[in-house]
């Protein structure tokens, strides 16, 4: 099996991720850069909006190879995850071969045609470079760690009617997680950790430089240290890095100068998403203080 092979140290994790305007902390650089080299997948975990789908995406981009994504919701099963049988075209098939016997038919419509791939056999029989995003892992139902293991372990999947497919590429696997509920060990045990929390203050300001370049850097300055304040807060969902930069956007496209009361009041709507976060906010944030 080839392995992906896509990073020769961590300086280029990082500078190659940088050029995508992805900006890797040592730590996420050093997980990644290990994960390509051990052919591991990698479990990524942290709050909503810090940037763990971006990771995946990037490092598609920077690998020139394709994004296989299967997005993770309760009910998600096997015939979203692995793969189904064209029922419609296997019915029309054996309609058109009455006069056959049911072990000739057989034959036939359990076959590559009648095949339909989903995100995990899409990866697995992928002959060029692939990125495979489980994303949002934590919101499936556990039986769906069930089908993971395999994949995960032996980067194959067994179609009972086919045998087994193995991969004969290894695909980069990334799976993401909000901690919404706890995964297995035996899910943990296939992957390396990372955790990606809210960056610190620097990484935040050269994040939002980035991703907002016409923005004044002392503006920008500000702008985080209330983020930063925001999140010390006890509040319902305090603001993501993405909501970081809408705020910037925001201040951006109504020509703002300095973060003052006024400017902050008429745009808190950007960064929190509930009407009692913004009141207690509104009621608390002292920005004399920030």
């Amino acid at each position: 099996m080839t392995t992906t092979g896509y990073f020769s140290s961590v300086d280029d994790v990082a500078e190659r991720l940088a050029a995508t305007g992805y900006l890797a902390s040592p730590a996420v650089a050093t997980t990644v850069f290990l994960a390509d080299r051990l052919g591991k997948p990698l479990l990524v975990e942290g709050p909503a909006g810090v940037g763990k789908t971006e990771l995946a995406k990037a490092v598609a981009q920077v690998a020139d190879a394709r994004l296989v994504r299967l997005q993770c919701y309760e009910g998600v099963d096997e015939s979203r995850a692995l793969y189904e049988w064209n029922h419609a075209k296997q019915l029309l098939r054996i309609t058109a071969g009455r006069d056959e016997s049911w072990d000739e038919a057989r034959t036939d419509i359990f076959s590559e045609e009648f095949l339909l791939p989903r995100p995990l056999l899409t990866a697995i029989r992928s002959a060029e470079p692939t990125v495979l995003l489980i994303d949002e892992t934590d919101k499936a139902d556990i039986e769906v760690e069930g089908l993971l293991l395999e994949v995960l372990s032996d980067f194959q999947i067994t179609v009972p009617e086919l045998g087994t497919i193995t991969a004969t590429r290894r695909p980069f696997v990334v799976l993401t997680s909000n901690a919404g509920r706890e995964l297995s060990e035996a899910l943990r045990r296939r992957c390396l950790f990372l955790h990606i929390g809210f960056p610190e203050e620097e990484l935040e300001r050269r994040i939002v430089t980035s991703k907002v370049p016409g923005l004044d850097a002392a503006l920008v300055a500000s702008l985080v240290r209330v983020v930063g304040a925001l999140r010390a807060m006890e509040l319902r969902k305090v603001p993501s890095v993405a909501e970081t930069i809408d705020w910037a956007r925001t201040l951006l496209a109504l020509g703002a100068d300095t973060l003052d009361e006024t400017v902050v009041r008429d745009s808190l709507g950007v960064i929190l998403k509930h009407q009692d976060d913004i009141q207690r906010a509104a009621t608390k944030l002292d920005l004399d203080a920030v």
